[in-house]
């Protein structure tokens, strides 16, 4: 298997050579060790534009998260833009056959619920459905693998609330696990709460991301 990082974008090549499994082409998360750019804003554009290429090596999962007065680049110690959940839609959000862990061990272990639902994520799926959003401001988007649905939401620097319609559920009832923005998300990226509750195909759920925010779900059918 090959992953091509630190390469263009892909072109084809996932029916040529189906062993080549990923590629970057993309400004991914390392920029942030030496970047002050706009990256949530660029998290919420590159759904719409790279990612028509076909798979994205982009390296997430963040786990020092600042809001956009805290953060710096420290390249032997670096940090995100955005929140932690902003960071778990990733896994979602981004299409990655390969997908990475960028953070060091030793963090990984302390933040356990975190790790858990990273770790849980697929990598390929069986169906996606594109959900709500807007080039550059917000995207919502939801996969599914088997009777397992996964949903991710990201926004740029702009809190806002977002509609999630869960209608692309089957019949019956799911445990929704949920990883949401903390009341303090605005100014400690690294707040989150977590939450389980049961849910339906007829609900839809009032989704509140602070800036840089994001929101994280994995629908399990009961």
């Amino acid at each position: 298997m090959v992953d091509y990082h630190g390469m263009y974008k892909p072109s084809g090549m996932q029916r040529t050579w189906p062993n080549v499994i990923n590629c970057e082409g993309v400004k991914g998360l390392e920029n942030m060790k030496w970047g002050t750019d706009n990256q949530p804003g660029y998290d919420v554009t590159i759904p719409y534009i790279r990612m028509m290429s076909g798979p994205m090596d982009y390296t997430p999962g963040a786990m020092r998260n600042a809001d956009k007065s805290a953060f710096r680049p420290v390249n032997s110690n670096p940090m995100s833009q955005g929140t932690r959940c902003h960071q778990l839609a990733m896994y979602t959000v981004f299409e990655a056959p390969l997908q990475m862990l960028s953070d060091n061990p030793t963090i990984y272990a302390r933040e356990q619920e975190s790790t858990d639902f990273i770790a849980a994520v697929p990598t390929t799926f069986d169906n996606t459905v594109a959900l709500d959003g807007k080039v550059g401001e917000f995207v919502s988007i939801a996969r599914q693998k088997g009777n397992t649905w996964y949903v991710g939401a990201m926004t740029n620097w702009n809190a806002r609330d977002i509609t999630v319609d869960l209608s692309f559920l089957g019949n019956g009832s799911y445990k929704a696990t949920i990883f949401e923005d903390g009341v303090n998300a605005g100014h400690d990226g690294t707040d989150y709460n977590r939450k389980v509750i049961t849910v339906t195909a007829n609900d839809k759920l009032t989704v509140k991301l602070a800036s840089g925010g994001g929101w994280a779900a994995r629908f399990e059918k009961q």
